[in-house]
């Protein structure tokens, strides 16, 4: 019979299932994943097929694995294909999963009330750090720059759902909470904004810089799936150190 003490025993055995629990809960990604990161590895053989002219081996592993990191290489005009959308041609998922990026002048005179709108965001997701919920966000970055003396205004934003439904939804949260003055300080945003999807698909797609080259080190997983991960990691701990 074992000496160990029949704590430690249970505790280790627990360590054992709980262990085998998250691995199945971050390897086993769902059907829908599985199938648009399939798709995905289809669109970048296909575009590798159609820039070089020359045949494209098969993946030599499965796709939607987060284990093995990934790169994607887009075409200039940041789709494989042309499929129609609601607002225009579907730009594609990536490891990175969606995203997108747009450059604009800012109005002259305009930089500083521009960057007063990032602390009114911050007080804005303090106060309801679910005000931004529905983009389904990774990371939101905002950066203004210099070229020859004028000031230019960088959007740049990963998220999970299609940019359609990206747009709706931030255009429904920027007319809600008044967010939306950031973007009215840039040349060309157009006055008739509030609740005008297709004005601000207009005004986003003519300033979109699309990517040529998408990595991630853990692709094609969602933000709600690395925070179950994150929850599960957390609960595992915590019991362990409950059984100390």
């Amino acid at each position: 019979m074992s000496k160990e003490p029949v704590g430690n025993t249970t505790r280790r055995g627990f360590l054992g299932t709980a262990t085998a629990v998250t691995a199945l809960t971050l390897t086993t990604p769902p059907a829908a994943e599985a199938q648009v990161a399939s798709r995905s590895a289809d669109e970048v053989r296909t575009a590798q097929l159609t820039t070089t002219g020359q045949s494209v081996p098969p993946a030599a592993t499965g796709t939607g694995d987060w284990t093995k990191p990934a790169a994607m290489a887009i075409p200039k005009e940041g789709y494989f294909k042309v499929e129609q959308g609601r607002y225009g041609p579907i730009f594609p998922r990536t490891p990175a999963n969606y995203g997108f990026s747009i450059l604009v002048k800012v109005k002259p005179g305009h930089e500083a009330k521009l960057r007063e709108h990032g602390d009114r965001i911050e007080k804005a997701v303090a106060a309801n750090p679910g005000v931004l919920g529905p983009l389904k966000l990774h990371y939101l970055r905002w950066l203004i720059f210099q070229i020859k003396g004028e000031a230019y205004f960088m959007y740049q934003g990963i998220f999970d759902t299609d940019f359609d439904k990206y747009l709706e939804d931030a255009v429904a949260i920027f007319s809600a909470t008044g967010l939306d003055t950031a973007f009215t300080n840039l040349e060309g945003f157009p006055e008739n904004w509030k609740g005008n999807v297709p004005v601000w698909n207009k005004f986003f797609r003519d300033h979109q810089c699309s990517s040529f080259l998408e990595y991630a080190e853990y692709p094609y997983v969602s933000a709600d799936e690395i925070k179950k991960a994150l929850r599960v990691k957390s609960a595992v701990s915590t019991m362990l150190d409950q059984m100390q």
